[in-house]
């Protein structure tokens, strides 16, 4: 297994945020997490990515215990994060912003091949590449968020909420950019509010409800599930 969590606890201070979860992603699969707000989707993605310390419980990454990995080191493993929110800066430019994904040195050598293929990914960020961040549309912004993580060549990318803010129509774009990022050879982490294109997909799923799993399986599975139907489909 590639990703393992184990009886996960992770807090803010004295309020703790999730309890005892436990989850696992294997290389090439996509993996959701799907949940109301205020679940802990973003605490759960963010202690993956080692910007949350565990309180108790293991994170292992192939097969290296990373509880007491500083999160900096996080990325040299082969972990990239796309966070809520883009968090790109947006008076730098398209390029300059793609560039800070591969600071370290071993990404570092593969500049050119990783910034080709992330224009290849995303050709309008080609023809943006000078632009500053700041004055793209959502969708563009959160191309540039994808492919800073893809520049560090990652063995996994966790995404938090990567269709938070987005039109409508872009929506399905941004997930076919997900499965294409599995295709080319990195697993995925996904958390995500829209629960329909999430499971749609996912290989496999788990459900984050008040800091717990409380449901997993295939997603077909969970989708007959009297209780996912009725809390995220309405049905």
């Amino acid at each position: 297994m590639l990703l393992e969590a184990r009886n996960l606890h992770v807090g803010y201070g004295d309020a703790p945020a999730i309890w005892d979860v436990s989850l696992d992603v294997d290389a090439g699969e996509i993996v959701s997490v799907i949940g109301p707000n205020g679940a802990g989707k973003t605490t759960l993605i963010n202690a993956m990515a080692g910007l949350l310390r565990c309180r108790q419980g293991t994170l292992s990454f192939d097969g290296q215990d990373m509880t007491r990995v500083r999160a900096h080191d996080y990325c040299g493993h082969g972990i990239a994060l796309v966070p809520e929110g883009r968090r790109l800066f947006v008076k730098m430019s398209v390029e300059e912003n793609l560039e800070l994904g591969c600071y370290l040195p071993a990404a570092r050598s593969h500049r050119s091949q990783s910034l080709e293929r992330v224009f290849t990914l995303f050709p309008i960020l080609r023809d943006k590449r000078r632009q500053p961040a700041g004055e793209l549309s959502g969708g563009q912004q959160q191309m540039v968020a994808i492919g800073r993580a893809l520049m560090a060549r990652p063995r996994i990318v966790l995404f938090d909420e990567p269709s938070l803010g987005l039109a409508p129509t872009i929506v399905d774009d941004m997930f076919d950019i997900i499965a294409r990022v599995r295709a080319e050879g990195a697993a995925v982490l996904l958390v995500e509010q829209n629960v329909l294109k999430a499971l749609e997909v996912a290989d496999r799923a788990y459900v984050l409800e008040q800091g717990r799993i409380v449901s997993s399986g295939l997603p077909d599975a969970l989708l007959e599930q009297p209780h996912i139907r009725e809390a995220y489909l309405g049905v």
